[in-house]
């Protein structure tokens, strides 16, 4: 059961302190979710008091930063879903190749695992040549880790089946290098990604891309949000471009719906006007 610690309208004083000393707007995201999270930095951290937990969110930077980090989700793996890559290999990359240059945008793209397994695709496809990857997410520190491509080795395992159910034919262990109990993936991959913090919420769309992903994120966000959101999206696509969704998300019933036409069972939309 969740400990009746901090209460909605605490949550709303938290997100509204959070919004005038960061301009980070989390109002438009679950409140349950996000109450969740509260709660449990509140009992972590071990605040006597709301009024305690607000001086610190107000007055120390390095702690507004911390309490971004947790409130943000970061649970991401490569190949995650991988009869979803197996539909971007088969049936979204062939028509991609046509274009003069790739531009790829990993929209809530957490430590970046899965923009690493996009340049993979990419690299198999004889594509990544003329490709460019955009990872963004709210969260600096996962972009930090994105950033570095170093990942534990533990991870490998689960990694590689996902790779290989996701119709991947090479040994994957030759896309990172292993020490002790880390890996880092290969420079070639990462020289094509441009990681970079970027707020769904609040920030405007900074390029025209053939491919949106954002998987995953969208279900943590409220109606009105979801719809400014799939508005983002629809501004920063090519006509005939992709978007790409988590297996709980849908354009159904969405503000832009109706200029879009269900591409593939594994929640993969074109833009058709």
């Amino acid at each position: 059961m969740e400990p009746a610690l901090i209460k909605d309208e605490d949550v709303e004083v938290l997100l509204n302190d959070l919004f005038e000393v960061s301009g980070y707007d989390f109002s438009g995201y679950s409140k349950a979710s996000i109450k969740r999270r509260i709660n449990r930095l509140f009992i972590l951290d071990r605040f006597s008091s709301v009024a305690e937990f607000r001086y610190r969110l107000r007055n120390d930077r390095d702690y507004l930063r911390r309490f971004i980090e947790q409130i943000t989700v970061t649970v991401t793996e490569m190949f995650r879903d991988p009869s979803f890559y197996k539909a971007l290999r088969n049936s979204v990359l062939p028509i991609l190749g046509t274009y003069p240059l790739i531009r790829i945008w990993h929209a809530g793209c957490s430590t970046g695992e899965e923009a690493y397994s996009m340049a993979i695709l990419l690299k198999e496809a004889n594509l990544i040549h003329k490709s460019l990857l955009y990872a963004t997410d709210i969260n600096p520190n996962a972009i930090e880790v994105a950033k570095k491509g170093i990942f534990p080795l533990s991870t490998m395992k689960l990694h590689s089946e996902n790779y290989i159910n996701s119709g991947g034919a090479q040994d994957f262990s030759n896309y990172y290098t292993a020490k002790y109990d880390k890996v880092k993936i290969n420079e070639d991959l990462k020289k094509k990604i441009i990681f970079s913090t970027h707020n769904l919420v609040s920030d405007r769309s900074f390029n025209e891309f053939q491919l949106i992903v954002c998987r995953n994120v969208l279900i943590y966000f409220d109606k009105d949000l979801q719809s400014k959101v799939f508005s983002l999206f629809e501004d920063s696509l090519d006509t005939l471009g992709f978007l790409a969704l988590g297996s709980r998300e849908t354009l159904r019933f969405s503000n832009i719906s109706n200029n879009f036409k269900q591409f593939d069972k594994e929640k993969i939309w074109r833009k058709i006007t």
